[in-house]
């Protein structure tokens, strides 16, 4: 087998149809009789110095042959690309990186070569780029082919054309090839225009083993048969090279078609066949819910869903193909909780919604890879809501853009729009900014407009960009419905100008959506709304939260609520100050209803006693999001020295009151950060003081929980994290319980079935013994869920001795037992540990390299590690560590945003205690409820 990888070019292409517009490839002509020398390069230099490529060439069309070899984990293959020449040159400049390209040839349109000699391929590794210099000129309007040769190892990271391996049961390892391309590593598999911009159609082929099958964006339409199989798959839509993907597997699958007759296939892992099902109907689900929302029918005959052993991120929406990490696609009832299903049909959401937002339309350049990926975090609860609304997917959008706004209030955030040049500037857009506040700016437009024009808007936008590339002028008027006449009056989806202004809420108010929604993408930082009564008017003012070295101006869409009426009001606030009038008999006002707006509110003067009263009194005068929006902003304020810690606990001395899961659990959540803050620092007087309060406080709460899996998503999630907490803070019932369950589930030698909610917490407990954490070792060793091997994971890295923890980051770096894919995570846990946030960022520091090797710089793993690490440091003397740690990495530091946020997420710890921590030791300040 191995030696027909090293078939010439025509044998590879011997037999096959030679117009160019066939899904198969096209043969090459015949080489020149005698083997030419090839032209002296000596004199040429390389003819670009950009990292984007010229335009002067347009990709049209790839017949790319594929042949990995999973034994030896190389491959080799060869492309023709079908090239449109827009000016004369001598030079065809595209991507290449780590590749062998072993001959290059260039054909004209009749398919006759323009040279007989070899012709020079030139390299720049720096910018990822190869040259391919024709002696002949390559006449601008003309179309031309050139035909490539290539091989290289199958990648061993998560990016290229890459190997995976995973178990079975009896212990058996088996290997698979595939793909992960977005944003800049299509380059990595086969030389190509590796921009989001060239779009083109795809031919595919891939030569396998009987053994394996061989999957791609499209159906397969012709199967080859000589004792080596070749898959040809049909000719793709136009699409970018980032979404481009192929797999050679053994895995299985099972299938469903939609109302539409799209063929929907979910694959995995032989062995973990029966955990794909609820995946299946999930997408099913989904995939219909957006042809009907976008009123515009998926494009292509199949939908394939494939959980990859060995993933970095959660999934890629390759067009087609979707690839997922195992625990965001495969579902086991038995050890899947409910946060867990909720998390699977989140991922499986958005995954489909870039369908259609990131594939049908594409952003024009990673500046705005936001119009992807914030409106794929949005649609995630647009549709989730409408298909399982049992999940209450709506109780998580608050926390979505709550984590927007902590990395939003920071000096190093960014504009939603920002530039982006270099592969690692670009990995790093992948980031809260361009996915949560993205989506969270969305919400609020939607509200702004309403959903039927925001609905309308978002058709029009994909009708009109479809199989193309957009920029953010694009998306602001489609969605403002600004067209022409002609196309207004003959049905198309959009309104004249005159009639635009009649579709909003803000009724009578100067529509300019652009001006308004660029105050919103093009400036760094999230605003702050400061609302005081002045008699019978609210008077308003705004500014950046937290830190301001010039003024900044948002046009925000205000909306408020009073105590005299039921209704919600509007005003769109598009100075530095402002006023409404709200009347005198008015008593109390909550300015941002339900948080559909992204910014935060301070409330002059006697305004947040007015709302702690009424939370007292009668808290469920305002919606659960209300409350929530309160807690959360109160104890931002506290973070910004605008409002004093004791006047944030005053707000939350309700909760014993409160009956809704998501209130709840922000509250406890701010308790809980400052617990954990204070037990790594090790100040015993407060952890203590800290504990008992929590635990007397939700006394009630916590003792009506019951370890089952019972009640609803919302009871389900208050259960998982109550418990969990109660545990770590050393409650006694909740000790004693966990253990004896723990005790139970080893002494059936796991085969009993613990409930899923609160199985963490279980193994958590049982972890702190020797040998329960060496039980728990061992079955990780054995899950065939992957999902229940993060729970393991996640018990192991709680404990309380360092020697073991230091054997988790070992274990961690060999990759065999834990997967390298989960590295990232393991350190993060251990970080989180008291005992380990030191042991983890000196681990980072020694293995810095080998990590970036690992996982790349400026990937998502890379500053999942900085923060997880650093975000647990409240002192000065860790932040020099710090920043001295960042300067002896300087050539690397220097590329990378996220050190400075990580520098400036450790400055807001150590102001934060400084302004704090006398009022955390007061006890009876937090004991007086």
């Amino acid at each position: 087998l191995f030696n027909q990888l090293s078939l010439p070019l025509t044998m590879l292409f011997a037999g096959v149809t030679q117009t160019s517009s066939s899904p198969t490839h096209a043969s090459a002509p015949p080489n020149p009789t005698e083997e030419q020398p090839p032209l002296n390069t000596g004199s040429l230099s390389f003819p670009w110095s950009h990292l984007r490529l010229p335009e002067n060439i347009v990709p049209l069309h790839y017949h790319l042959l594929l042949h990995p070899n999973l034994t030896i984990l190389s491959y080799i293959g060869t492309v023709r690309l079908e090239l449109q020449v827009q000016n004369n040159t001598n030079w065809v400049v595209l991507h290449s990186k780590g590749l062998r390209i072993t001959t290059a040839t260039v054909l004209d349109q009749n398919l006759a070569h323009l040279s007989d000699q070899v012709l020079p391929v030139l390299h720049n590794p720096t910018h990822e780029q190869v040259a391919i210099f024709s002696p002949r000129v390559l006449t601008g309007g003309q179309k031309y082919f050139l035909l490539l040769e290539f091989g290289a190892e199958l990648g061993e990271g998560f990016y290229g054309f890459y190997r995976s391996t995973y178990r079975t049961s009896t212990g058996e390892t088996r290997t698979l090839a595939s793909t992960h391309f977005e944003p800049t590593s299509a380059r990595m598999a086969f030389p190509c225009f590796d921009e989001p911009s060239f779009k083109a159609n795809y031919s595919i082929s891939i030569r396998r083993s009987p053994a394996h099958t061989a999957l791609s964006n499209m159906p397969v339409t012709v199967v080859l048969d000589d004792g080596l199989m070749e898959d040809r798959f049909a000719v793709s839509v136009r699409m970018s090279s980032y979404l481009v993907a192929f797999i050679v597997c053994d895995f299985r699958s099972v299938s469903a078609t939609t109302a539409s007759g799209v063929k929907v296939s979910v694959y995995a892992a032989p062995e973990k066949w029966e955990q794909t099902h609820y995946a299946l109907k999930a997408a099913v689900k989904l995939l219909e819910f957006y042809e009907k929302y976008f009123n515009i029918n998926y494009p292509l005959p199949k939908q394939d869903l494939v959980a990859i052993p060995g993933f970095q991120s959660g999934a890629m929406e390759n067009w087609g193909l979707i690839t997922f990490r195992e625990t965001s696609l495969l579902y086991d009832p038995t050890t899947s909780s409910a946060s867990d299903r909720l998390w699977v049909t989140k991922v499986i959401a958005h995954e489909l919604a870039h369908q259609w937002f990131g594939n049908l339309v594409t952003m024009k350049w990673w500046n705005d890879i936001w119009l992807n990926e914030g409106f794929a975090t949005y649609m995630e609860y647009i549709s989730v809501d409408t298909t399982y609304p049992k999940l209450r997917v709506e109780d998580y959008l608050l926390d979505t853009c709550f984590v927007a706004i902590g990395r939003d209030s920071l000096n190093s955030s960014r504009p939603i729009s920002s530039v982006a040049e270099s592969p690692t500037q670009i990995k790093e857009m992948f980031d809260t900014v361009s996915y949560n506040k993205g989506a969270c700016v969305l919400h609020m437009l939607r509200h702004y407009l309403t959903d039927q024009v925001f609905q309308i808007g978002i058709m029009r936008y994909l009708r009109r960009y479809s199989y193309s590339n957009a920029r953010n002028q694009d998306l602001w008027d489609s969605l403002a419905n600004t067209c022409s006449e002609e196309e207004f009056t003959s049905g198309g989806h959009c309104y004249s100008n005159s009639q635009s202004a009649k579709n909003y809420l803000y009724a009578g108010e100067h529509l300019d959506l652009t001006t308004m929604m660029n105050t919103w993408t093009l400036q760094t930082g999230v605003p702050l709304v400061t609302v005081a009564r002045q008699g019978s008017r609210l008077v308003l003012k705004q500014e950046r939260f937290l830190r301001t070295t010039h003024p900044y101006l948002w046009h925000i869409p205000l909306t408020y609520r009073t105590d005299t009426s039921t209704s919600i009001h509007r005003h769109l606030m598009t100075t530095l100050t402002d006023s409404v009038e709200v009347g005198e008999e008015v008593g109390w006002v909550k300015v941002n209803v339900d948080m559909a707006g992204y910014y935060l509110v301070h409330y002059d003067g006697p305004g947040w006693d007015d709302l702690i009263q009424l939370l007292k009194d009668n808290h469920t005068a305002l919606s659960f999001m209300d409350r929530t929006h309160l807690i959360h902003n109160a104890f931002q304020l506290t973070t910004a020295g605008r409002l004093s810690l004791d006047k944030a606990l005053d707000l939350i001395g309700y909760l014993r009151s409160e009956s809704h899961t998501v209130p709840l659990l922000q509250g406890l959540a701010y308790l809980e950060a400052f617990y954990r803050m204070v037990e790594r620092m090790d100040i015993p007087d407060v952890t203590q003081n800290l504990s008992t309060y929590i635990l007397w406080y939700f006394r009630g709460v916590i003792d009506r929980q019951t370890w089952s899996d019972k009640g609803s998503v919302s009871e389900r999630r208050l259960r998982s994290e109550l418990l969990s907490l109660a545990c770590h803070l050393g409650d006694l019932p909740c000790l004693e319980q966990a253990q004896r369950s723990f005790t139970h589930w080893l002494d059936s030698n796991s085969t009993l079935s613990l409930p899923a909610d609160v199985t963490e917490t279980v193994y958590s407990v049982g972890a702190q013994e020797d040998s329960g954490w060496a039980s728990l070792l061992h079955i990780y060793t054995l899950s065939l869920s992957e999902t229940h091997k993060h729970k393991i994971l996640s018990a192991l890295a709680s404990s309380r001795d360092t020697n073991k923890l230091h054997r988790l980051l070992e274990l961690g770096l060999e990759g065999e037992v834990i997967r390298t894919q989960d590295l990232d995570s393991l350190i993060v846990m251990v970080a989180r540990n008291p005992r380990g946030h030191h042991l983890a960022w000196s681990y980072v520091q020694k293995y810095w390299s080998t990590l970036v090797d690992k996982f790349q710089l400026g990937s998502f793993s890379i500053r999942n590690i900085i923060i997880g690490t650093t975000g647990q440091f409240f002192s000065t003397e860790e932040l020099t560590e710090v920043r001295v740690f960042f300067e002896s990495i300087h050539e690397q530091a220097s590329q990378l945003r996220v050190t400075q946020v990580a520098m400036d997420n450790i400055q807001k710890n150590i102001l934060w205690l400084q302004r704090n921590l006398g009022t955390l030791r007061k006890r009876e300040k937090i004991l007086k409820y």
